[in-house]
């Protein structure tokens, strides 16, 4: 994972001040890859509760997240209850890592 340990206790920790103390963050996509060089940053946000405005709360955690990341590409996907399930959240939990 091409992630280090403060970024990954840094997001977890955006995650909980924007989410809730239930939120819990997936790494899935290219930064599982420790071969791999560049690329964005994809996260799915899990919650356990309905959230309001979805596209606010991704567009902010994925703002947050890059600024971390010095600007680096980061891609936000949620899942809740109140939310569309797709095939997309299928990957994330099966191939991604839970930070």
């Amino acid at each position: 994972m091409r992630l280090t340990e403060q970024q990954i206790q840094a997001i977890r920790a955006l995650a909980v001040q924007l989410a809730g103390n239930q939120a819990r963050v997936w790494l899935f996509g290219s930064r599982l890859d420790d071969t791999a060089r560049g690329g964005d940053c994809d996260l799915m946000l899990e919650l356990s509760e309905p959230v309001d405005n979805p596209a606010l709360l991704a567009a902010e955690f994925s703002a947050k997240v890059s600024r971390l990341m010095h600007g680096r590409k980061v891609d936000v996907l949620l899942s809740a209850p109140n939310l569309m399930h797709l095939p997309i959240h299928d990957i994330a939990f099966k191939e991604g890592r839970l930070l």
